[in-house]
């Protein structure tokens, strides 16, 4: 396993070690001790998610706050998504900045989001299912997040404007400006 920083301060890539032959493949997903050495962060996560979505929906930028606060360990099972993270901890050298990454099976990158990001992703396949693991457990009265398409963040979600899909929560999250996190 191998992990590469981001532009974001502890936001990791996570590149699996593949191990092919005539057969098929074998890889480690996840090991809490290695993550923990090679960051120093905790790495213990306690609640599994999975989201099946179709082309061009966007969920996000959503994050727990206080001490609901998640981090997330992400990955896509099937198809292409475009994952998005954006630090919110207005104590960090890289506040108010994103980071975007194409995540699929074949590459078999995972994403670290760390607790006081605003996360999202974008998908770019005619199906995708999502994987996240969470450090928390989740807490409805701690939901927040950030308007998609706000323009102090002017995230390019990889997707035309009118492909884009939202829920109805998430077409009425706060602007960065607003500070709801």
């Amino acid at each position: 396993m191998k992990i590469k920083e981001t532009p974001l301060k502890d936001c990791y890539i996570i590149e699996p070690t593949i191990f092919e032959d005539d057969r098929g493949y074998f890889f480690e997903k996840y090991n809490e001790k290695k993550f923990e050495e090679m960051t120093g962060l905790n790495g213990h996560f306690v609640q599994d998610n999975i989201s099946k979505s179709s082309y061009g929906v966007l969920r996000g930028l959503h994050l727990q706050k206080g001490e609901h606060a998640q981090a997330k360990l992400v990955s896509c099972l099937e198809g292409k998504v475009f994952d998005v993270a954006v630090d919110l901890r207005t104590d960090s050298p890289t506040f108010g900045k994103w980071f975007g990454i194409e995540l699929t099976p074949e590459n078999k990158l995972q994403l670290y989001v760390p607790r006081g990001f605003g996360h999202g992703f974008s998908v770019l396949s005619e199906t995708a299912v999502f994987a996240y693991k969470c450090d928390n457990f989740y807490n409805k009265e701690s939901e927040g997040g950030v308007l998609w398409n706000d323009e102090d963040i002017n995230i390019n979600w990889q997707l035309p404007l009118e492909d884009v899909i939202l829920s109805d929560k998430d077409a009425v999250l706060t602007k960065f400006e607003e500070r709801n996190f």
